[in-house]
């Protein structure tokens, strides 16, 4: 089989697309639910699907195989099947709260005076290009991200970080235990990056050392995201839970936004870009997983119908987001611990040899 992505976008991926799949609303939400102790909460998330990453990518040194070889060849072809239709349902389900939120968060930063439907629509028209295309294209993608995401989160930290006021954090671990883990649990389903992992084993070459730089790859990407929490509390401190869109936020009280307007801006339009690939990936992988369940390789048809389902959820759920929001933390970390912490762990016991 060749090897259609490289170690070095996998470490890119568990990276930036780890980091800004939880700018917008994550840092709003668990600040609501954790108050100031919020890093705790989102350090406990990290911690359990680091350690999963870890166990992924160590087994990917055992074994070439694919996961589907791999359950085919303990299971049975039928079973790898299924199980590959029930991940392409958990990529969909995935994606369905990050699109509503990527949605109105173009809207509410760039294009206020038009409705966000309107606006957010054509970007399906890029997702049907995407999704069509192989591992070999993810890669590319995250190869094109990482520099984009450098340059943004270096120019929104410098306009950000002097402004965090340090006694919003006090006192330290004083939030009930129940809250902090309440939050970690309500957005337990925004951590599926382990089946990504999943997802590429057997599609990689694997050297000696990878699974320790993918691991400190997503540890890098958890950084980041401690880090905007950080400065997001620190800098509206117990108004912080009021405010959505938490990354477009954080530099608002620059100094020199109030002479010449609102600069940080050119670096939300750069970082938007790596947003756009990262909500992709689910539905690039969902794709996939629709090839492996039905060995129908034909890309660009399953493309369009998944992007037509989330058409048409976005169409007809287009202002309930609270209630698919509030369905989502209360009752999807069920399915996230599944398939996101469960299966890649028991993927361990599957058969990593062929019999002779």
């Amino acid at each position: 089989m060749s090897k259609e992505i490289s170690v070095r976008q996998i470490c890119f991926i568990m990276l930036v697309y780890t980091a800004v799949s939880k700018f917008i609303f994550y840092p709003c939400e668990l600040s609501f639910g954790s108050g100031r102790d919020l890093l705790f909460a989102a350090a406990t998330d990290f911690l359990i699907q680091g350690i999963i990453i870890w166990a992924v990518s160590y087994l990917c040194s055992r074994t070439d195989k694919t996961f589907f070889e791999l359950i085919e060849g303990t299971l049975g072809n039928i079973t790898a099947r299924i199980i590959y239709g029930f991940f392409a349902l958990f990529f969909i389900l995935c994606t369905v709260v990050p699109l509503f939120e990527q949605k109105l968060y173009v809207q509410d930063i760039f294009y206020d005076t038009v409705p966000s439907l309107t606006v957010f629509l054509p970007f399906f028209i890029f997702s049907i290009y995407a999704a069509s295309k192989n591992f070999r294209n993810i890669g590319r993608s995250a190869d094109i991200c990482m520099p984009l995401f450098f340059v943004s989160m270096l120019l929104i930290f410098s306009m950000s970080l002097f402004e965090v006021e340090w006694d919003a954090f006090l006192p330290i671990l004083k939030t009930p235990l129940k809250s902090v883990f309440g939050g970690s649990l309500t957005t337990a389903f925004r951590f599926f990056e382990p089946c990504w992992l999943l997802m590429f084993m057997g599609h990689f070459k694997y050297k000696e050392g990878d699974a320790a730089k993918i691991t400190l790859s997503y540890a890098g990407g958890a950084a980041f995201v401690l880090t905007v929490l950080l400065i997001f509390h620190g800098v509206y401190g117990g108004a912080a839970a009021t405010r959505q869109f938490a990354i477009s936020k954080i530099s608002l009280f620059f100094p020199a936004i109030d002479v010449i307007g609102r600069i940080d801006l050119i670096s939300l339009y750069v970082l938007e870009v790596v947003m756009i690939f990262a909500l992709v990936i689910n539905i690039q992988l969902a794709v996939h997983c629709l090839v492996k369940c039905t060995g129908y390789d034909n890309r660009p048809v399953f493309s369009l119908i998944v992007n037509g389902l989330l058409i048409l959820v976005i169409v007809l759920f287009n202002n309930n987001l609270s209630t698919i929001h509030k369905m989502w933390s209360n009752w999807f970390w069920i399915a996230t611990l599944v398939f996101a912490n469960i299966i890649p762990l028991a993927a361990w016991g599957l058969r990593r040899r062929t019999e002779q």
